[in-house]
């Protein structure tokens, strides 16, 4: 659990990092674009805005996951990082569609652009935001997943202005700019769908994909007191600390001290899967269970 804890601490730090990071870049964008009098600077300092919301939202919001269960929440706060990387995927799709569509009109009408400006602003962008990405890389949680996104799309959007802006220099493609945009806007677009899709799937309890459901309910019925396992449930709290809830029917128990030996040995045998809860419940050989015929 150190591990889990040394986690907690460093994503709050990332996020706040990136989010500083991007506001200040967004303001010094602004700045810049009104100076050198460029459409798609502004442009993109105004899709930053929205990303320095973004992860302001999902710093606000980490910080929060971490707080200690109460009446209220008796799981504890984790799921409503959720939250964060739900707001953050259907802000990027927006923005990814945004820059798709003006991308497509560009395309279809070219406008002049500045290279040398292009240049300047494309070296401080891929910097200030490959910092950023690279801080958030080693994310676990599904609200730092969403966030490398977005700060990936950053640095794959002024990478694309850095080529442009040299080959711009040399000859006049005012498209190209666009089209490399539009590229990486699609890239983009559909990983952000795939994520949204994952975050979705915690929200509805869906069974996480990092733990083997058949295996651990083999392993479970290979101790010899144990007869047969139903009502078994494992879902996430925010896609990386999953709970294990199940009924275990046992076969003939000679006393308390064997029923004690048995719930040690499944507790053990759980602990590998670092489940944050565990609820079991152990019933006897001649117990009827109201839950034993739902399909489990």
């Amino acid at each position: 659990m150190a591990d889990h804890s040394h986690h907690h601490h460093s994503s709050g730090k990332n996020l706040k990092t990136a989010f500083f990071l991007n506001l200040g870049f967004t303001i010094f964008e602004l700045i810049g674009g009104f100076y050198v009098n460029s459409v798609a600077i502004v442009s993109d300092a105004i899709h930053d805005l929205g990303d320095s919301i973004s992860l302001g939202t999902a710093w606000y919001l980490d910080a929060k996951s971490k707080k200690k269960p109460t009446r209220t929440f008796s799981f504890g706060y984790r799921r409503f990082s959720l939250l964060g990387a739900l707001f953050n995927s259907l802000i990027l799709i927006v923005g990814s569609i945004y820059v798709i569509i003006e991308a497509i009109g560009r395309i279809i009408e070219p406008e002049a652009v500045n290279p040398q400006g292009m240049l300047l602003f494309a070296i401080i962008g891929v910097g200030v935001n490959g910092f950023a990405a690279w801080k958030m890389s080693h994310g676990k949680s599904l609200n730092e997943r969403v966030v490398s996104w977005h700060l990936l799309e950053d640095v794959l959007g002024w990478f694309a202005i850095l080529v442009a802006s040299v080959i711009l220099n040399f000859w006049d493609i005012p498209y190209l700019d666009p089209a490399l945009s539009l590229g990486f806007g699609m890239f983009i677009l559909s990983n952000v769908v795939l994520r949204l899709r994952e975050t979705l799937m915690v929200f509805l309890q869906g069974h996480p994909e990092d733990v083997d459901r058949e295996k651990i309910e083999e392993e479970l019925l290979s101790f010899k007191q144990i007869q047969s396992i139903h009502h078994m449930h494992i879902w996430s709290l925010d896609g990386e600390h999953h709970v294990f809830s199940a009924h275990i029917k046992l076969k003939e128990i000679e006393g308390l001290d064997e029923l004690i030996e048995v719930k040690n040995q499944v507790k053990a045998c759980l602990k590998k899967y670092h489940f944050e809860h565990l609820t079991i419940e152990l019933e006897t050989a001649e117990e009827c269970c109201e839950f034993s015929e739902e399909g489990e």
